[in-house]
């Protein structure tokens, strides 16, 4: 399809996304934040009046002692807590299944993540498959889960997804290993714990990866060309947390104000995308991580950068805006100096905590694969500059070993 073309029908998507969520209805949501607000979300869940609690959560976090820690409170008043651990990264509908029987075996009345993105995803789809016998493959999209769903919490023990703040989840085939959006109003967790002290423990390269994806939500929040609700003022908390804390958080993993800093870098980073969504970057992330498994934090670090350089002349002004922010360029320069310079300090924050510029697992063989996935999904983000399948190889090739 000619590149014009798509400019129109792209025009088109974001005039009709604008139209369907100006009549949506306001979204109520609670997030409890700082060290030990784990135990005050569970304090709220007790007040609510339920007695069933199905926890979300990974294997590791559980034989870590963090999941019992998170859900103490819950535990000695008597709240009867059901776990599905067998959330493995990238979740599958699989996963949602296996977690959705327990859910219903037990009669759970709410849903708590603990975890990463892929435990607060899943836990999203299964708080929505519990209270239906529907595939949740027939929720791929925006807007398809219609039926009431069990209340979802969420606490999250990295800071990076933002799935906590927003309505989304990112679901894979077990089979072909395609990652599916599913997107509705429903999703968004009513409350949130942002507990520093649950993540202490995260080595630096998690860290370092789900700092990146935060910042990655972040930036292409600000750049999008739908300019909608808090997105811009929430961007920049997020991207100017993340270049003052990151860097300490990974090399000094304890140091509590660079982990409280990051979690609400992360927070903000989510409200911001879930106004408007995200961009490129995720389009070609998403792929790299559904065919070769890398880690979305990772991937969206490889691609960041390049995404940048791509959309420089038409996020120009923006990119300038977050250089003056950051503080590695002044007002009195002109935006193009500015853009250059933000671009060269996301290089040189991504080489600072250790994430490598390449990956040998990328093979040249799935190249067109990966391009026409990548341009699917992108086109139906708020993108300043729609991608094309030469800039999408030329990406490919300088990511790849």
């Amino acid at each position: 399809m000619p590149m014009f073309v798509r400019k129109k029908l792209h025009a088109l998507l974001m005039m009709i996304m604008t139209v369907v969520v100006r009549f949506s209805a306001p979204l109520r949501h609670t997030a409890f934040a700082g060290t030990g607000s784990s135990r005050q979300l569970c304090d709220h869940i007790i007040h609510t009046g339920v007695k069933k609690v199905l926890v979300v959560t990974d294997k590791p976090l559980r034989e870590l002692g963090v999941v019992d820690k998170a859900v103490a409170a819950l535990l000695a008043a008597d709240i009867d807590v059901a776990y599905y651990d067998g959330v493995l990264p990238d979740p599958t509908f699989d996963q949602v299944a296996a977690g959705a029987a327990i859910a219903k075996a037990q009669g759970s009345e709410v849903v708590l993540a603990i975890g990463g993105g892929s435990s607060m995803d899943a836990a999203k789809i299964i708080a929505a498959a519990a209270t239906s016998n529907a595939s949740p493959t027939d929720w791929v999209g925006m807007g398809k889960i219609k039926h009431t769903v069990l209340k979802l919490y969420a606490i999250p023990t990295t800071s990076g997804t933002g799935s906590e703040a927003t309505m989304g989840a990112v679901i894979s085939d077990s089979v072909t290993h395609e990652k599916s959006i599913i997107m509705g109003d429903a999703l968004l967790p009513t409350a949130v714990a942002l507990d520093a002290e649950l993540i202490v423990g995260l080595p630096p390269h998690i860290t370092a990866a789900t700092g990146m994806d935060a910042l990655t939500h972040g930036i292409e929040a600000y750049i999008g060309v739908w300019d909608r609700g808090t997105r811009l003022e929430d961007a920049r908390l997020a991207v100017k947390l993340i270049f003052e804390h990151l860097a300490t958080a990974c090399s000094d993993g304890k140091n509590l104000e660079a982990r409280s800093a990051m979690t609400m870098a992360a927070y903000y980073a989510g409200l911001a995308i879930n106004q408007v969504n995200v961009g490129n970057v995720h389009a070609i992330a998403h792929q790299l991580g559904g065919k070769y498994g890398i880690p979305h934090g990772l991937a969206n670090a490889l691609v960041l950068p390049h995404i940048l350089e791509f959309c420089r002349e038409e996020a120009q002004q923006r990119l300038a805006e977050l250089a003056v922010l950051i503080g590695v360029g002044s007002e009195g320069e002109s935006p193009a100096v500015l853009a250059g310079k933000f671009i060269q300090a996301v290089k040189d924050l991504r080489e600072q905590v250790g994430i490598p510029e390449q990956m040998d697992v990328i093979k040249h063989e799935d190249f067109d694969a990966i391009c026409q996935l990548a341009i699917k999904e992108g086109s139906a983000y708020p993108v300043p500059r729609l991608l094309d399948r030469e800039d999408v190889l030329l990406i490919l090739n300088k990511i790849s070993g």
